[in-house]
């Protein structure tokens, strides 16, 4: 088998020593990362050639409509760099294989495509890149795939990603304390060759997105994506000191503002934001979110909160009736004793309604920091979907934050519409006595 000497950042090189089920980096730009897990990639697979062991690199991410969206520039790149590997690889426009015939790479979309990827044989090695979108769901089918191993190796999980959400599933990989999961944080102090222009771009980056640099350059979870609806709003709700320790009032009504999920894996996430009005302040109390579950657990979670004498409010879509058992979000709550109302469809543009309603009404807004923080995540998350060759928009993005930005969104309406949305007053009946 042929020496290697392959030079790594040094806060790699235990990351790459002995066996282990997962090995992983997470930071910023210009860690030197993605390059050097491609380089590893291509080396590890040279290793299993060279051993007549035979099967396939798999170079994974959460979206690859094309090769073009793959990691196979990353890998070719890769072996160019090293002489050793360039006379192993056979590398085409389309294709990484050893001269061998043992080993070749493959690349794969896990969101489409997970079906495709537990029909995979002889899976040596799996390499999941901008890991950090991938969800539960494809790491939970992905991982039972990689079940290869041999006397002295297994076939093992590689990972590398940009941190943005801390509840991003890929976080599961982050300090578990387990031995034979190698992870480590890589920033660009972190590579020694960290190139000029880079520098250039971060001290540009530095001195005009203080407020994106933490997550670019340094590996900060992201607070406000560059361009989202409302970066601007939570960046002056934290200068203002409108982040912090808020308690209920109990004499105020307390509301329950809902974005309805649905059940299933694959279903869209069931989002609730518990709000006060409290004279022209808005007191955002609590947020809460869940994937896949019944509306009893939604319930349960209010009643178990303390929220419930909550009034709940829906979108339009929580008096739609189920078509086998002829109820719906708005007939469940009222008969799990919840006050509801539904707020009718806005029709064309309700999504950018939404959006401007809030805007104008953030300046007024107050957060509860613990208990909010996942919501405000999304918030901050919250952004359009574009085509930047073309610099047309499509509007909001329907992804994971979206379910908490229209919950948030419906609360922002809802408030514009004023007093004729208010909860009817409870009259009392008291006896002569007290009279």
């Amino acid at each position: 088998m042929s020496q290697l000497q392959i030079a790594l950042p040094p806060k790699l090189i235990p990351v790459f020593q002995g066996r282990a089920d997962v090995r992983g980096a997470y930071g910023g730009r210009g860690s030197g990362k993605t390059r050097s897990f491609a380089k590893m990639a291509a080396v590890q697979g040279m290793r299993f050639g060279q051993a007549g062991i035979k099967g396939q690199i798999l170079c994974a991410r959460q979206f690859m409509n094309s090769l073009d969206d793959s990691s196979l520039e990353e890998v070719k790149r890769a072996i160019e760099d090293e002489p050793a590997l360039s006379a192993y690889w056979s590398v085409g426009e389309k294709f990484v294989k050893s001269r061998d015939g043992n080993v070749w790479f493959s690349f794969a979309g896990l969101d489409r495509n997970i079906g495709s990827v537990k029909s995979k044989g002889r899976i040596l090695l799996c390499w999941v890149d901008e890991a950090e979108p991938v969800t539960a769901y494809a790491w939970d089918t992905l991982i039972p795939t990689l079940r290869e191993e041999g006397d002295d190796w297994n076939a093992e999980t590689w990972v590398t990603w940009n941190p943005a959400r801390k509840s991003a599933p890929v976080e599961r990989f982050r300090q578990t304390g387990n031995p034979l999961v190698k992870v480590v944080e890589l920033n660009y102090r972190d590579n020694p060759r960290f190139p000029a222009l880079l520098e250039r771009k971060r001290l540009s980056d530095q001195e005009e997105r203080p407020d994106q640099y933490p997550h670019i350059w340094d590996g900060e979870y992201l607070t406000a994506v560059s361009g989202a609806y409302y970066a601007k709003a939570l960046s002056d709700a934290k200068k203002g000191a409108r982040i912090g320790d808020l308690a209920r009032d109990p004499l105020m009504t307390t509301r329950a503002y809902w974005d309805i999920g649905g059940t299933g894996a694959k279903a869209d996430a069931c989002a609730i934001w518990i709000v006060q009005f409290v004279g022209q302040v808005v007191r955002v109390l609590d947020y809460y979110e869940a994937i896949g579950q019944e509306l009893a657990v939604h319930v349960e979670w209010l009643r178990r909160s303390g929220y419930e004498a909550a009034a709940c409010i829906l979108p339009h879509d929580g008096a739609n009736h189920d078509k086998v058992f002829k109820v719906s979000y708005e007939s469940s709550l009222k008969a799990a004793g919840f006050q509801v109302r539904v707020v009718p469809n806005m029709g064309a543009g309700a999504a950018m309604n939404r959006i401007e309603a809030t805007r104008r009404l953030f300046p007024s807004i107050w957060f509860n920091e613990k208990t909010t923080e996942s919501g405000r995540d999304a918030l901050g998350w919250y952004h359009e979907k574009r085509d930047d060759q073309r610099n047309i928009g499509f509007g909001p993005n329907h992804d994971w934050a979206s379910h908490a930005a229209d919950a948030f969104g419906l609360m922002a309406v809802d408030h514009a519409a004023g007093d004729r949305n208010a909860p009817k007053p409870v009259r009392l009946n008291f006896s002569s006595e007290f009279a």
